[in-house]
């Protein structure tokens, strides 16, 4: 029997979804696997019936999203947070950093017309069984998932820190070579380092790495030349609002 799949968009920009498709090379070979029950990005398909896995993209940020969530989590056997805006909140939690009335006011102008609350992770409100980081999640790490669940095992996603991933390429370490402000050291691996291969410096955008020490790489990146407010932005940008950096973002 083929596994039932829906993929679900709240507050994000899609491109977790667009990683997704990317897999286009292998969907045949899935197509026989899974069933794409609903998606509305790729079929008019209606959710009908229960799941057996359920990718979520986005954040929760309205009444609606909150109801659904809890909809989808009971409906579904198995839960993924698909990428940083479900798993730590990503860009749009800086919001998180004013309060909801201001962050109305900059936007909308009738704010009393907006339903709208707080941004938080998919776990804030359920339970999720994989969180899949990244912004967007690598193909292959999309593919590994599916993959296990098709298995019933757990995937093997990365939980070590983009470092190890430059080292596994031969790239110059450009923090503690060149001084620029990396944050590879804190940053779960998933990318294939992408930017330090190509000389940039890492911006954090897959989260927090497994046992990461936000404090003490804060120190560092005073180190490269960075003023507090600069550090504080970097914790901020991806995923502030996550124990991991909260502190450090404040």
């Amino acid at each position: 029997m083929k596994l039932r799949l829906g993929v679900f968009k709240f507050t994000g920009c899609t491109g977790c979804q667009m990683e997704f498709l990317r897999l286009e090379d292998k969907l045949p070979e899935l197509l026989e696997l899974i069933d794409i029950v609903y998606w509305p990005m790729v079929t008019t398909k209606q959710w009908v019936g229960d799941l057996d896995l359920a990718f979520v993209e986005g954040s929760v940020s309205t009444p609606r999203e909150l109801r659904e969530i809890k909809e989808i989590r009971r409906r579904s056997k198995a839960l993924v947070a698909f990428g940083d805006c479900a798993v730590t909140g990503c860009i749009p939690s800086i919001r998180n950093f004013m309060t909801q009335r201001e962050a109305e006011k900059m936007v909308y102008p009738y704010p009393e017309w907006v339903e709208s609350i707080g941004l938080r992770a998919v776990n804030e409100y359920v339970d999720v069984d994989v969180s899949l980081p990244g912004c967007p999640p690598h193909r292959n790490s999309i593919l590994e998932t599916v993959k296990a669940m098709i298995l019933k095992r757990r995937p093997r996603l990365r939980q070590h820190p983009v470092c190890i991933e430059c080292k596994l390429k031969d790239n110059s370490c450009l923090l503690t070579d060149e001084g620029q402000p990396c944050m590879g050291p804190v940053t779960c691996a998933g990318c294939g380092a992408i930017c330090p291969t190509l000389n940039r410096v890492c911006e954090g955008c897959y989260g927090p790495m497994s046992a990461s020490n936000a404090q003490s790489h804060a120190k560092i990146l005073m180190e490269t030349g960075l003023s507090k407010d600069d550090i504080r932005l970097r914790f901020r940008k991806y995923a502030g609002w996550t124990t991991e950096f909260q502190k450090q973002a404040e």
